[in-house]
Order: C-alpha cells, then sequence, then structure tokens
C-alpha cells in the first residue's frame, strides 16, 4: 500500500512507456545485489527509486536508512529497459 507521501515514477509521454506483466518486475532484491536487468528500482519499505544497470550492485544497505516501521530495504525493478 502506498502512503500519500511516497512518490512514484513519473512520465510525460506516454507512448515512450508500455505495460507489462513480464514475471521480471515481481521480485524484490537486498540491498547490494547484483541488478539482473537495467531499469529503475523502487524500495519497497520508502519508496526510494534509482537508476542501476543490469550487472551492476544495486544500492548497499548504507545507501539510505529505514525506521522500524519501514521494514526491510528491498529493491523492486519498475520500470525497465529494454
Amino acid at each position: 500500500m502506498q502512503s500519500k507521501t511516497e512518490e512514484m515514477a513519473q512520465y510525460k509521454y506516454s507512448h515512450y512507456l508500455e505495460n507489462s506483466s513480464d514475471p521480471r518486475f515481481d521480485p524484490a532484491f537486498p540491498p547490494g545485489t547484483e541488478a539482473p536487468h537495467s531499469g529503475i528500482y523502487k524500495c519497497q519499505g520508502c519508496g526510494t527509486e534509482v537508476v542501476s544497470d543490469a550487472g551492476e550492485p544495486l544500492p548497499p544497505q548504507s545507501h539510505h536508512q529505514h525506521s522500524l516501521n519501514q521494514g526491510r530495504i528491498a529493491w523492486r525493478l519498475v520500470v525497465g529497459t529494454a
């Protein structure tokens, strides 16, 4: 569930994006894991977004901190690049 203060990735020109049910968007990865796909990843606890290239590590645990209410840091692909 998204909080009112949480931001989402934005776009202006919808013709540049395509909706997808590809399973690559399903898993969430722990900090420092090698990104399996290039794109925008969103922290599932706090909503922080980062850009990561496939094969590069996702941000480490020290990238940002969470409160106990936000739970663990976990990165999920929200916008993938071709």
